[in-house]
């Protein structure tokens, strides 16, 4: 035993501090001890799909021309995000870092989904707007955009600018806020930005049925839109009867859609 204890202070104490270091390591991101950084398990499909959905509608925005079909993905996004956080939270054994995970690409999916392909499907209604034959004939050309075309383009980019920093500041507060208290939110703070995967179609089929450009009306909804979502409102979560409810309306836009022939263009 004496000899043990001789022993004992020959190792350097820098090398017991990475040890113990090593000991109390956070978990990793590696999910599972796989390979490739993240996690790949059911409680993730629905928000990778709800970001590929919304590349497609970015697409067919802007390469195939018709932002009425977009509608059509962007309402998929919405679908997938009502339920992705119910599917997570099936999943009883979830990690810290899962959890903080499942915050962060739901936020940076709703980001795309929500805010920037929406403002692609609305870009795509005022890059075909008829400026020379509507009162913005005498606004001034600039190369091939007329004047109102850009202030409509730069009132997207406030949209988008403003759902970033809502989505931002609200994964800081949900972050506090389950240290705090844990468990599912009642109210949020500020226009949730998934709220364009129903206005934004509703808006598209008052497009194609009434016989007026209401491209800068939608981009002016979407504005409006943009400044709620960095207003200190605070906007009850729905609960099962308002999904059902906000289901059936989407349900209508897309019969709409279908029986206006909007989505084959």
């Amino acid at each position: 035993m004496n000899i043990l204890r001789d022993i004992e202070p020959m190792i350097p104490p820098d090398e017991l501090i990475e040890d113990e270091e090593e000991q109390t390591e956070p978990e990793s991101l590696h999910g599972g001890g796989a390979q490739l950084i993240g996690f790949y398990d059911y409680t993730v499909v629905l928000t990778y799909a709800s970001l590929i959905c919304a590349f497609i509608g970015i697409i067919v925005a802007l390469l195939g021309h018709n932002p009425f079909l977009a509608t059509l993905f962007l309402q998929f996004c919405a679908l997938f995000d009502t339920f992705d956080g119910k599917v997570a939270r099936t999943k009883k054994d979830r990690s810290p870092a899962e959890r903080s995970f499942g915050i962060q690409i739901d936020s940076l999916s709703d980001l795309v989904a929500f805010c920037v392909a929406p403002a692609c499907i609305l870009a795509a209604m005022v890059s075909t707007l008829a400026t020379e034959e509507t009162m913005f004939r005498s606004w001034p050309q600039l190369g091939r955009y007329n004047a109102v075309q850009l202030v409509a383009y730069a009132m997207l980019c406030v949209f988008i600018l403003n759902g970033m920093i809502r989505l931002a500041y609200f994964n800081v507060e949900e972050m506090e806020r389950q240290q705090a208290e844990g468990g599912s939110r009642k109210y949020y703070l500020g226009l949730p930005v998934t709220s364009t995967g129903i206005v934004i179609p509703m808006l598209l089929l008052m497009q194609r049925i009434l016989p007026q450009d209401l491209s800068l009306f939608c981009v002016g909804a979407a504005f409006f839109m943009g400044l709620l979502f960095i207003s200190p409102i605070r906007v009850r979560k729905p609960g099962w009867i308002a999904i059902a409810v906000i289901f059936l309306i989407s349900l209508a836009t897309l019969i709409g859609m279908v029986k206006t022939h909007a989505y084959f263009l």
